[in-house]
């Protein structure tokens, strides 16, 4: 990371932190140096980088965020954030001009070395439900990389900081919550894992509501 894009990083940190006074909460396992998958709900774009500030240092560092080619390359400003400040792994969302395989470039950041940052549900939940049904790609990066903790992280009142269509944030407290490593099972079918995988994120949701404290 060149120092123009660490200087960046650390404004995001602190802007995100401030906004929001983001607690970390490591209920099912520690802040420790092992390469990881989380994953987490999403319901806003800001998701990934609250998640992400809220890494110790050395795991920030070592964590990539998996995230849309299309969004993150359509200004010259996401560009240089999704590219240079968050190394994102970026992902074509569209099937018919794709040039690489999304598993197959997951997979490879996990060989690199890297922990990521993914979200299952594959766009923004809007609904009143607690989640949206998994796509694929988590199980099938569970089959290749079998060895890899997936952890699930409930990530709490963001959409509420960041409504769709709003620009301006309005300041609230939001939890980060990480849950107990898994793994696919062997012989676990897909649907069952994904299944499995769900209940395991949807269990670290608060109570009261969706999203919310």
């Amino acid at each position: 990371m060149n120092f123009g894009a660490r200087v960046a990083a650390m404004a995001i940190v602190v802007f995100a932190r401030a906004v929001t006074a983001a607690q970390a909460r490591w209920q099912g396992c520690g802040p420790e140096a092992v390469q990881r998958v989380y994953f987490a709900n999403h319901t806003s774009n800001g998701d990934f980088v609250l998640l992400w500030s809220v890494l110790p240092g050395a795991l920030k560092q070592q964590t990539r965020p998996v995230a849309a080619l299309d969004y993150w390359l359509s200004t010259p400003i996401r560009a240089f954030l999704g590219r240079q400040v968050f190394n994102a792994v970026l992902i074509d969302r569209r099937p018919e001009e794709r040039k690489e395989d999304p598993v197959a470039q997951m997979a490879q950041a996990l060989d690199d070395g890297s922990s990521l940052i993914l979200f299952p549900e594959g766009g923004r939940n809007t609904t009143e439900a607690p989640l949206l049904p998994f796509k694929t790609g988590l199980y099938h990066l569970a089959k290749t990389r079998p060895t890899v903790d997936l952890v699930p992280v409930w990530i709490a009142n963001l959409n509420r900081v960041m409504p769709k269509g709003e620009v301006v944030p309005v300041p609230l407290i939001c939890t980060v919550t990480f849950g107990a490593p898994m793994h696919l099972g062997v012989d676990e079918e897909k649907a069952a894992f994904l299944e499995r995988a769900s209940q395991a994120l949807a269990a670290l949701a608060p109570a009261n509501a969706r999203g919310a404290v």
